[in-house]
């Protein structure tokens, strides 16, 4: 692996089988998100939900990290899920969960989209049980088909489920409902690392993904590949409000404040 620097910043750690050149970054220098890159994600399947919060769950802390939070207020919990585009179903409608009315008329698209390249977060995952954190990238119109290539693959370059340094890869495809395909690395342990903090990125091209963690290559896919501009999501979630699940009772236990804790986000294109 080669790495990139960054004048003040942790260096990226990247593919050394390719020439890349920078072309997207936040490095969350300051005290305030930039609102010109990210948006708050806070409708899923057209209904608003509950745990997604624009309210002290994404903040600065003024040495360069960005903090997703695990917030409690009046015994419920919440978290944020920050965009850098929109999909169809996170929109707010009229219909049922999960009935979506197409066309779905114009995208709102506050920051980047993009097609192809090396995806890059260094981050340090929550502590406490009961909550999970993930970097990924979504298409705005998966679903519209079943084909991943012509609507998009959803690909979760890093879900945090559980405690101990355990990870997983996963790429969706074909909507989330009986087209809906899947495949996953399954767990994958980390290695301790001093600070805490972790390199997790995929090289997405023409011939698959290939995964990265820490400068190792943790899995690749073939396909289905999508050939349509994605958007990035950095978010997390509390277990137990989506679906009935034991672990949101671990909730009740956990020792704030804890955070998902993100360094920085960086795109690369690959220079032929």
């Amino acid at each position: 692996m080669a790495q990139y620097i960054v004048d003040g910043h942790a260096a990226s750690i990247l593919p050394d089988n390719k020439k890349w050149m920078l072309v997207w970054q936040d490095e969350f220098d300051g005290d305030t998100l930039d609102r010109s890159k990210w948006d708050y994600r806070l409708y899923m399947m057209h209904q608003r939900h509950n745990t997604f919060s624009d309210q002290g769950t994404a903040t600065l802390d003024g040495d360069s990290n960005l903090r997703l939070e695990l917030v409690e207020k009046d015994g419920m919990f919440y978290t944020a899920q920050l965009q850098t585009g929109e999909n169809f179903m996170d929109r707010p409608g009229d219909t049922g969960y999960g009935e979506f009315t197409w066309p779905i008329g114009k995208f709102k698209t506050p920051g980047f989209m993009h097609k192809y390249g090396y995806y890059e977060i260094r981050c340090k995952l929550q502590t406490q049980e009961g909550w999970w954190s993930a970097f990924w990238l979504q298409s705005p119109i998966i679903g519209a088909t079943a084909d991943g290539k012509t609507s998009g693959v959803e690909v979760d370059i890093m879900e945090s489920f559980d405690r101990d340094g355990i990870v997983e890869h996963t790429n969706h495809w074909g909507g989330y409902g009986q087209d809906h395909g899947c495949t996953t690395s399954g767990k994958y342990k980390l290695t301790d690392t001093e600070d805490g903090y972790h390199h997790f990125g995929v090289d997405w091209s023409r011939d698959g993904y290939v995964f990265y963690v820490d400068g190792k290559e943790s899995w690749r896919v073939d396909g289905p590949v999508s050939d349509i501009e994605q958007f990035i999501l950095i978010s997390a979630e509390p277990w137990g409000y989506r679906w009935p699940d034991v672990r949101g009772e671990k909730l009740k236990d956990a020792i704030l404040p804890d955070a998902f804790i993100v360094d920085y986000v960086r795109v690369f294109d690959e220079i032929r």
